[in-house]
């Protein structure tokens, strides 16, 4: 088996809940189905019939781990579910969320998306007091700090042990009294509240989910918010000190579907928008674009339509691959990238292209597509990407390469274009890029974390921290 190097920026997980409704495992079974590209290692589904908690987990895709079978032995009227792709902890079973204990205030699961900056450091001291973790999984620790809590109510409870922890989370609880969602109060990662038309209520990390399970959207969660769901209906606190908002703006970029609407806004429209401003600051005489497919195709539109250029379909994607194939024995050259995209050489022979993409991480796949594009005879290949350079790794749940390893963080445009082999290299800049996001020509910043574009982290990390984590290095380019 070989395993492609990262050279994506990969979402560490989606979580989805449902409370109140007779179907609740097949509503989280769909749930998790429409947010499998948030992760594809491993799922997991638990639920709640009144009485008993039920639990089933596997590794692979949702289709895959969750038969007939499975899924009727899932029963209740309420159930939280989640995708993996793992930042933090290793791919193991034990690692697989839903987490669901045993403590003093009856049984808790627990499902989260994000990432905590200072988990090693509350773990080394809940270990010293004698707690036995079960995952390497940061998400465990919340749990233990639940579990050991004085307060009497679980609201409570996950109050205190949320104010020791820091980092970035979307996290839902399932109790024998109900379900909870909770935001970090810089709201990094999403998290949505829909309502069922026939009755119940809907968690999910974004409302592409929604649509499938034709559930209604009432808003995003906001910013620091607890909100609980129950028999008696819903009811909403702000407990934490508030923060300056700093929403993943990769979400836009990469993350989200783009038929999901995150952080209120929709990504299609944003993904176009960005394609049309990178076609401003980065106008070059062509003759066709063509996107990376999958997400660069609402920029690539975006910029064929601002550049009154054609746009066409010059790269084939294979949905089929997994994440590991087998290599043939004899050596092909870029197998990786062939067996998953493919050139069209009659559209593309003796065309000046400009390829679009929506983020160059390593610049190793950027190179190979070049050179496939090349090798079915464009005379031109221009390189566009709808984001800006990435220079920094992400804390914050986010699966990213080494700091030396982003190929931005230590070399320049110019470095990165010949080492690619484009004949041109534009990405979109930071004013570009929130002109998209805001819809307006100001182009200023005022809610969203942009670390990996920037290094500016809103959450910020103690020194010892920063030596753990890594956040500094840089490394040559490497043919």
């Amino acid at each position: 088996m070989d395993k492609e190097p990262l050279d994506r920026m990969h979402e560490e997980c989606g979580i989805f809940g449902v409370y109140g409704h007779p179907e609740a495992a097949n509503l989280t079974y769909l749930g998790l189905y429409a947010l499998q590209h948030r992760g594809q290692e491993a799922s997991g589904i638990v639920t709640y019939d009144g009485q008993t908690f039920y639990e089933e987990k596997g590794a692979g895709l949702v289709s895959d781990i969750f038969s007939e079978e499975r899924l009727s032995r899932l029963k209740g009227h309420a159930a939280i579910g989640h995708n993996r792709y793992s930042t933090t902890g290793g791919s193991g079973l034990e690692n697989v969320q839903p987490i669901r204990v045993n403590y003093a205030l009856g049984t808790l699961a627990m499902v989260h998306n994000g990432n905590l900056i200072n988990a090693h450091f509350l773990r080394d001291e809940l270990e010293a007091y004698g707690s036995i973790f079960q995952s390497s999984m940061d998400s465990e620790v919340i749990i233990h700090l639940i579990a050991l809590s004085r307060q009497k109510q679980l609201s409570e409870r996950i109050v205190e042990s949320l104010s020791r922890v820091r980092g970035a989370y979307s996290l839902i609880f399932l109790s024998e009294q109900g379900m909870i969602g909770v935001r970090d109060p810089y709201g990094v990662r999403p998290l949505s509240l829909g309502r069922m038309k026939d009755g119940g209520y809907v968690l999910a990390s974004e409302t592409c989910t929604f649509d499938l399970i034709e559930a209604e959207f009432v808003r995003d969660i906001e910013p620091g918010e607890l909100i609980q769901i129950s028999d008696q209906g819903v009811s909403s606190f702000n407990p934490f000190l508030p923060s300056d908002a700093a929403h993943c703006v990769f979400e836009y970029v990469y993350f989200s579907r783009p038929d999901s609407r995150v952080f209120g806004r929709s990504v299609y429209e944003i993904r176009k928008r960005m394609g049309r401003e990178l076609a401003k600051e980065g106008a070059v005489a062509a003759d066709l674009v063509i996107p990376v497919p999958d997400s660069g195709v609402p920029a690539a539109l975006g910029y064929a339509e601002a550049s009154k250029l054609p746009y066409d379909t010059g790269l084939i994607r294979n949905h089929y691959v997994g994440r590991t194939f087998i290599e043939p024995q004899q050596s092909i050259r870029h197998f990786g990238v062939k067996i998953k995209l493919n050139a069209i050489s009659g559209l593309l022979e003796g065309k000046r292209v400009i390829v679009v993409d929506d983020s160059l991480v390593r610049g190793t796949t950027s190179r190979k597509i070049v050179k496939m594009i090349r090798a079915a005879g464009a005379k031109e290949v221009h390189v566009r990407i709808s984001s800006p350079p990435i220079v920094s790794p992400c804390f914050y749940g986010i699966d990213t390469p080494t700091r030396h390893e982003l190929v931005a963080s230590s070399h320049n445009v110019e470095e990165i274009r010949k080492y690619i082999t484009a004949d041109s290299l534009t990405y979109l800049s930071n004013d570009g890029m929130f002109r998209a996001v805001y819809n307006h020509p100001s182009g200023q910043n005022k809610d969203f974390c942009t670390a990996c574009f920037s290094e500016q982290y809103p959450i910020p990390f103690t020194g010892a921290e920063i030596k753990q984590l890594g956040l500094f290095g840089d490394a040559p380019l490497s043919e």
